[in-house]
């Protein structure tokens, strides 16, 4: 062999040598890191943080709704705290914390018991009504396109909220060619491809009109509709969640659902909270939720230019839920959401 080409080969021999025994060594300096003592010492802090928000998602119904209605707050922006796990996790790997990995398995698995079912698409088919409900927003710019939107989504019983008295004609005369059927009880209104009988309004302690009820004949039996949009929440600095009226609300037309004579039952609207909030309990108690049961993902409705929880809702009783989904942003500060149902 030519001498300059073993030097040459000499060269890159020692070079490949010395990057392989670098890397080596930088591998072995690294699993050494970890194999110390230290693992277990570092990261206490890291490790408690995970415990104390695993804590918190597994026994959220515990937390107290006397001050600030800090238990409601919480739950309504639930799915959230999800977030933090990662975070903590990319912290835990940074401090080389054997403690903290393995106490973040807690706020992981309670999450995944919590939310883990709506990762998957939980659509189906077979479906026989489909419905759809909209918090039009009083200060809509454009009522007569929002109404358009949501026509074209095709639901057979569609409720709107927030209606402004102004708005109704607007409304009433854009959605008359789909829907021959409606109604109107102040601020909600119900439209329908079927006939409507029996239209009410539900008195939910607010001093107006917010809810009504009516009797659709669908061609797959009486189906007992309610349209509700309950009390505003607020979160003030000193008064915290501001929810005192949702809930009186809220436990009105609980009320108001528990006496209903028609086995299949379907309420749409704006209830002003998540089905995770205990303080809903008397309705979501007795419904299910069709997000909850055949959607896919959280569904968030609110606010529209990003939403961060799902406060208009379906719900649903005597009857499958087979699949939910949200509509497309309209001139409101609130998305659409519909679904399809079985009965």
């Amino acid at each position: 062999m030519p001498q300059a080409h073993m030097e040459e080969t000499d060269r890159e021999g020692a070079v490949g040598g010395r990057t392989s025994t670098s890397a080596r060594a930088r591998a072995r300096r690294l699993l050494d890191r970890w194999r110390d003592g230290g693992i277990w010492r570092r990261g206490l802090i890291l490790a408690a943080l995970a415990i104390i928000l695993g804590l918190l998602m597994a026994f959220h119904a515990s937390l107290p709704n006397d001050i600030g209605n800090l238990g409601s707050l919480f739950e309504t922006f639930l799915p959230w705290f999800g977030l933090a796990v990662p975070v903590l996790l990319v912290l835990a790997l940074v401090r080389r914390s054997a403690t903290a990995l393995i106490a973040l398995l807690l706020p992981a698995i309670v999450w995944l018991n919590l939310f883990g079912g709506l990762l998957g698409d939980q659509t189906g088919k077979g479906g026989n009504l489909t419905v759809a409900t909209h918090n039009v927003d009083a200060d809509n710019p454009d009522p007569a396109t929002t109404a358009k939107d949501v026509a074209a989504a095709g639901a057979d019983i569609l409720a709107l909220e927030e209606l402004k008295t102004s708005a109704v004609p607007t409304y009433e005369k854009t959605l008359a060619s789909t829907y021959k059927y409606h109604s109107v009880k102040g601020t909600v209104g119900l439209w329908s491809k079927y006939p409507i009988s029996g239209a009410q309004t539900v008195d939910i302690e607010m001093g107006w009109s917010r809810a009504m009820r009516a009797t659709v004949a669908t061609p797959h039996g009486k189906v007992g509709v309610y349209v509700a949009h309950l009390a505003s929440v607020r979160v003030k600095f000193k008064a915290g969640f501001t929810a005192n009226q949702r809930d009186a609300s809220g436990a009105a037309l609980g009320r108001a659902i528990r006496s209903e004579t028609e086995q299949k039952v379907i309420l749409l609207g704006d209830l002003n909270g998540t089905v995770n909030d205990r303080s809903l309990a008397p309705v979501t108690s007795q419904l299910r939720s069709a997000q909850g049961a055949a959607g896919s993902g959280f569904g968030f409705s609110w606010p529209a230019s990003f939403p961060m929880a799902r406060i208009d809702q379906i719900l649903v009783k005597g009857m499958d839920p087979v699949s939910s989904w949200t509509l497309p942003e309209t001139g409101s500060d609130h998305l659409p959401v519909a679904a399809s149902v079985k009965i």
